[in-house]
């Protein structure tokens, strides 16, 4: 059987055309440099989508974990940032939370039930190692009958804090680093989180400015306990990061602590 040749496979024939489109050799180099065309520019897509981004202290390059996740959405923000979200795992308490869908479109790792104060022993994350691991906000949950200047109160919320930064600084890589996010205002001032990190061998480095507006979509709530739907106040805040004290000048890991202050 003769094998048919298609010389118009752009559909130029069926079209009024003159001069050189009227010639099919001429059609069929046109359709190359077309196919060329749009060839480059797919490679041009994919030399996009692998290039780094950054939306503050992150980048797209970073293995994260996201604990303590109240409703995703700071993983969403993250996700939309970096049109991806391959390099997370985001985590939490609770089971039924928002933005789950968003985030298992951009291909995010979402485990529940992890405990902040065990999680280097989850089986989903001991093997693995991080370059930012990040808490927004840590609380234990306001008990009922109990204030935040409780002291009783202000003892589980210094536990939950320490078990995380223990355990997050056997998660880390070479130079990975510890995010917070915390008030400084009384009583959160009790806290003593600086205090903390150095009870665990962690040392404060710098302090830089940190503001919610910078990550769209995001919505801070507590995880858990009775006032778990309400949010907690965002004004003006500051990043902290603290390193190892015996590594100070070389490799080390950091905790960088985000500080509402107002």
């Amino acid at each position: 059987m003769e094998k048919v040749i298609n010389h118009d496979p752009i559909g130029l024939s069926g079209r009024k055309t003159k001069g050189l489109l009227s010639d099919p050799r001429l059609t069929w180099e046109l359709e190359s440099c077309l196919c060329a065309m749009v060839n480059h520019m797919e490679s041009k897509v994919l030399v996009d989508e692998k290039r780094e981004k950054w939306i503050k202290h992150y980048s797209s390059s970073h293995n994260i974990l996201l604990v303590g996740e109240g409703d995703f959405s700071f993983a969403a923000s993250l996700a939309e940032a970096f049109g991806s979200a391959s390099n997370m795992v985001a985590t939490s308490l609770d089971s039924k939370v928002a933005n789950l869908k968003k985030l298992e479109d951009y291909g995010c790792t979402i485990v529940h039930e992890v405990d902040a104060n065990t999680m280097s022993q989850h089986p989903l994350l001991k093997v693995k190692a991080f370059d930012r691991i990040v808490f927004n906000f840590p609380h234990a949950g306001l008990n009922y009958f109990m204030c935040e200047h409780s002291m009783v109160q202000i003892e589980l919320h210094q536990n939950v804090v320490k078990g995380f930064l223990m355990n997050a600084r056997d998660m880390l890589t070479e130079n990975g680093q510890v995010h917070v996010t915390h008030k400084t205002s009384y009583p959160f001032t009790l806290w003593e989180i600086t205090k903390l990190a150095e009870e665990g061998g962690l040392q404060l480095v710098e302090e830089v400015p940190f503001t919610k507006w910078d990550y769209p979509g995001y919505h801070n709530k507590r995880a858990y306990g009775y006032k778990k739907q309400q949010g907690i106040p965002c004004r003006r805040m500051q990043y902290f990061q603290i390193c190892q004290s015996h590594n100070v000048h070389q490799s080390f890991y950091g905790l960088v602590i985000l500080i509402n202050i107002a």
